[in-house]
C-alpha cells in the first residue's frame, strides 16, 4: 500500500515515530501498529492507541453499556437498550425479547433508531416507525452482529465531537449533517472547527463528565443537541479523524502526537 493510500491515523503515527526515533511496523493494511522504543514495544490497533483501560476501551465500545454507566452518574445521554441476538440461545437471550422490543416502538410513536451495539460511522443503522420495519432492521443487524441497541429517534439540531486526552479538549468541532438524517462524517456530514463559545464550552464540559463516568483517558465524544439540551450519544475509544485531518491536517497530527507523547511518557515512567 501507498503511503498516500494510507489511512491518516497511520500516517500520522509514521511522522510521530519518525521524528523521536521509534521503530514502526505496519502490518495488516495499517489495522495494527507496533512501534519499538529500546526493549519497549506498543501496539496502535484500529484506531485504537492502547491509553485506555482495558474496561474503560470495553465500555466505550459497547453502547448500551455506556449509556447505563453514564445514567448511574446522572450524565444527561441518549438511552441504548440491549437485546443480545436470539441465535445465542434462550438460556442467554431469554424469553420476550421481541415483545420488549415493539414496547420500545410504542413508546416511541415518532421512531425509534435500531443500530449494532458495536460498531462505529454510521453503518447498518435504521429508522424504524412500524413492526415491519423493526424486524427487518433487527434481522439485518442480527446477521452480523451479536446484539443490537435501540434508542428513540429524536429530531437532532446540532452535533459535537469534542476530543479529549486526559479531560483537556484537543479538538472541539461540530457535524453539519449532508443530505442523509444521519450526523455520520461517512454520511456525508462536515466537520467545522467550533470557535470560543458557550455552545463550546457546555460541550466540554458534558464531554469531560462523560469521560469521567467511564474512566477513559483518550475519547472522541459525540454530544447532540435535542430540544435544547446537550446530551451524550456515544463515546469512542478509537479516535478516529480522517475527515477532519483532510481540512485541518496539522491540528489531526498535533492530537495523535500529544497522546503518543503520554504513552512514551508512560512507557518511561514505568522503567
Amino acid at each position: 500500500m501507498a503511503a498516500s493510500d494510507e489511512r491518516i491515523f497511520v500516517q500520522a503515527i509514521r511522522r510521530y515515530c519518525a521524528g523521536h526515533g521509534i521503530a514502526v511496523d505496519v502490518r495488516a493494511d495499517g489495522w495494527l501498529i507496533a512501534m519499538r522504543r529500546g526493549d519497549e514495544r506498543r501496539f496502535a490497533f484500529g484506531y485504537d492507541i492502547g491509553l485506555n483501560s482495558a474496561i474503560a476501551h470495553r465500555l466505550a465500545n459497547d453502547k448500551s453499556a455506556t449509556s447505563e454507566a453514564l445514567a448511574l452518574e446522572r450524565v444527561p445521554c441518549i438511552p441504548h437498550h440491549l437485546f443480545l441476538n436470539p441465535k445465542l440461545g434462550r438460556n442467554v437471550v431469554g424469553h420476550g425479547w421481541r415483545e420488549a422490543m415493539l414496547g420500545l416502538l410504542r413508546d416511541h410513536p415518532q421512531g425509534a433508531v435500531v443500530k449494532p451495539n458495536e460498531g462505529t460511522s454510521g453503518r447498518s443503522v435504521f429508522k424504524v416507525t412500524t413492526e415491519a420495519e423493526l424486524d427487518h432492521a433487527a434481522s439485518e443487524v442480527f446477521s452480523m452482529s451479536a446484539g443490537l441497541v435501540i434508542s428513540p429517534y429524536v429530531a437532532i439540531e446540532d452535533e459535537v465531537r469534542v476530543v479529549l486526552l486526559d479531560e483537556v479538549p484537543l479538538v472541539v468541532y461540530s457535524k453539519q449533517r449532508g443530505t442523509d438524517w444521519r450526523h455520520n462524517l461517512d454520511a456525508g456530514a462536515k466537520p467545522t472547527l467550533l470557535d470560543d463559545s458557550e455552545v463550546r464550552t457546555a460541550c466540554v464540559k458534558l464531554a469531560i463528565d462523560a469521560a469521567r463516568a467511564i474512566g477513559i483517558t483518550f475519547s472522541s465524544i459525540d454530544l447532540v443537541c435535542v430540544d435544547g439540551d446537550w446530551r451524550v450519544l456515544e463515546i469512542n475509544s478509537g479516535v478516529m479523524m480522517e475527515a477532519l485531518g483532510k481540512l485541518h491536517p496539522a491540528l489531526v497530527q498535533a492530537t495523535y502526537d500529544a497522546a503518543l507523547d503520554r504513552v512514551f511518557d508512560r512507557v518511561h515512567s514505568e522503567r
